[in-house]
């Protein structure tokens, strides 16, 4: 148990400093709703029109794929150029194949898409 005596003293400090915070707030919000409008949903302060749920664009599918896995690339990249310089020669070859298996996975995508009439 003394090994959590922190633990326990910082979850005891949250809730002595957020139990002040609940119950101001419950005492100054307003109780009535005055204007109906104000809690109404919105869409960039339009009232919305419409269904709710459209058809999603598949042909966008393929850009949002691919972003996420150069994004993820990129951050590995970033990293590993960054420390370059001070690395050995033998850190080049798993960065080879990390490439080649993302760009591998892009060139597979690009195919499926083409195959699938996507783009």
């Amino acid at each position: 148990m003394a090994n959590y005596s922190q633990v326990m003293l910082m979850f005891g400090f949250a809730v002595v400093a957020m139990a002040p915070a609940l119950i101001i707030s419950r005492m100054i919000s307003p109780r009535k709703r005055s204007n109906p409008v104000k809690f109404l949903p919105m869409e960039c302060g339009q009232v919305p029109s419409g269904a709710g749920r459209t058809h999603f664009m598949m042909q966008y599918y393929a850009f949002i794929l691919m972003f996420v896995v150069f994004d993820v690339m990129a951050i590995f990249l970033y990293a590993w150029g960054a420390t370059l310089l001070e690395l050995e020669k033998s850190t080049i070859l798993p960065i080879i194949a990390f490439l080649g298996i993302m760009f591998g996975a892009m060139a597979y995508a690009l195919n499926q898409s083409k195959r699938r009439d996507i783009w």
